[in-house]
């Protein structure tokens, strides 16, 4: 049966839902993605942690109970993929697949029943889409990207927007683990000698990141994220210091995480090869003179899909695509939003705040943002726009840079006043961003009075410079928004700034 789901962007673009489902050395798992984008949303997401890859190192074969177990998953996923209505379906596998003896039988009989060719990948190409995925998931990256799966451990640089060559190693969490016959100092020593073969990239100080792939991985940063009582339980883009990240994979490294405070945050299957990707993580870092961990929660998936993109939407910066995916969905007027970023561009200008390349884009995608909470009742727009934007499966946008779009449009709504900002917002902030954060929410207030924000008004309202500071000018034809109310946001907007603001009529 076909379904009658049409996702809004699907509606409006006349593609549909895509689905990859991912064999691995550990877990099974099928991913609905809403459709090809610079930023997939998914729509369902599943895995079964099978452990196809567990005995192939001594064995040679797969097991056939998780040959069995991952075969009986499938006609779960065939039956949602065809419920939700996929255009296309993708199939990878990866190191247990390839490796095994009886690989190519699991794969023959995966084709039969999905009805679709599965790649298969090897090393380099498994280095190489978690790389591109890498590349899609994060602004500007530049470092190492390591995927860690359940059968090997994939290296490979990053840089231009490009990959580099990449390395496998069977360095996988349940390879290792047998190899070591469960041995977390045999895993460490296992893991060093395998990782002196590597020629590491000569980078240069400040470019020695570590982006870290793989489910065991994220584990991991989750279970620091907790101990830390980080206020953002969002693991993409989660940053370490390497050194601290190293300290903490020492200290992990016990089996089965016994006694490790906060283990119950790892799922029981998990639990187990945390402490060896632990192991591996610490010689990683430690090997390539690392300067900071990140977390992607992007990896081959994404760099798979990411390829399919034409180069002029690969270019396309993610999180104004995500932030224009929310406006066209949200917002009252998404032409307004538009508006927004060249009346803010000349404001910027005028008033001659400098800003990155990075803080622009920010500021635009919060342009593109600042009205999709008006549905909620007016007491909670501000508290509802910064739950979506802080939580939202963003990509290209480390946390500081949430924050700062969550407060601006929260100050947007709720108004300047200090202590109304959640504490969990302003212990992400950087100072600059928030500074940056008010004088854009101030500015969004006095443009929503200007427009009701509707599209059409805000290209008329005139900024110029005055010998005190700055006038917005209302002509004849829109002379009648002036107001007490207008002019009080003015006002505000100026004691922001530490620059007079008027309203002028000319």
């Amino acid at each position: 049966m076909t379904s009658q789901f049409q996702p809004a962007r699907g509606r409006l673009n006349g593609s549909g839902p895509v689905a990859v489902v991912d064999i691995g050395s550990n877990s099974v798992r099928l991913v609905v993605y809403e459709r090809k984008a610079r930023t997939p949303t998914m729509l369902f997401n599943e895995k079964l942690l099978a452990g196809l890859g567990r005995g192939v190192a001594a064995t040679g074969r797969m097991a056939e109970d998780s040959v069995s177990l991952a075969l009986g998953e499938l006609a779960r996923f065939k039956a949602l993929i065809e419920h939700t209505g996929c255009k296309e379906l993708f199939i990878v596998a990866t190191a247990a697949a390839r490796d095994a003896e009886n690989g190519p039988e699991f794969v023959r009989e995966v084709e039969r029943f999905l009805e679709t060719p599965v790649r298969i990948l090897d090393g380099n190409e498994e280095a190489y889409y978690s790389a591109l995925g890498v590349i899609a998931g994060f602004w500007q990256p530049r470092g190492i990207v390591g995927d860690m799966g359940g059968g090997s451990l994939e290296l490979v640089e990053i840089a231009d927007k490009k990959p580099g060559l990449g390395a496998t190693f069977p360095l996988g969490g349940l390879r290792l683990s047998e190899e070591a016959g469960g041995s977390i100092d045999e895993a460490r020593q296992i893991a060093e000698t395998a990782l002196n073969g590597f020629d590491w990239p000569d980078l240069a100080p400040g470019e020695r990141t570590f982006y870290a792939v793989g489910g065991t991985w994220r584990s991991l940063g989750r279970l620091h994220l907790i101990q830390n009582g980080y206020p953002l339980h969002v693991m993409h883009n989660y940053e370490i210091c390497a050194q601290e990240a190293i300290e903490f994979c020492r200290k992990i490294a016990v089996p089965n995480l016994e006694g490790i405070t906060k283990a119950d945050v790892v799922s029981k299957q998990r639990r187990p090869l945390v402490p060896i990707g632990a192991v591996v993580l610490e010689q990683v870092l430690t090997a390539m003179k690392a300067d900071r961990l990140v977390f992607s929660a992007t990896g081959v998936r994404e760099g798979l899909l990411h390829e399919k993109l034409s180069p002029e939407m690969q270019a396309q910066d993610p999180v104004i695509e995500a932030a224009r995916e929310l406006s066209t969905l949200r917002a009252r007027s998404p032409a307004h939003a538009d508006e927004l970023i060249v009346w803010t561009d000349t404001l910027f200008k005028e008033l001659a705040i400098e800003e990155t390349a990075n803080e622009t884009r920010l500021r635009h995608a919060a342009c593109l943002l600042s009205d999709i909470g008006w549905r909620a009742h007016p007491d909670y727009r501000g508290e509802q726009s910064l739950n979506i934007i802080s939580n939202a499966s963003f990509v290209g946008l480390d946390h500081a840079s949430r924050a700062y779009l969550s407060a601006a449009v929260f100050y947007r709504h709720q108004g300047l006043r200090e202590g109304a900002l959640s504490p969990v917002i302003l212990e992400l902030f950087t100072d600059r961003l928030r500074i940056r954060a008010k004088v854009l929410g101030a500015i969004l207030r006095v443009a929503s009075l200007l427009s009701a924000s509707m599209a059409g008004l805000l290209p008329k309202v005139g900024i110029a410079k005055t010998e005190t500071g700055l006038a917005l000018e209302l002509g004849e034809d829109i002379a009648n928004l002036d107001g007490e109310r207008l002019r009080k946001r003015a006002n505000q907007l100026g004691k922001v700034i530490r620059t007079p603001v008027e309203i002028r009529l000319v």
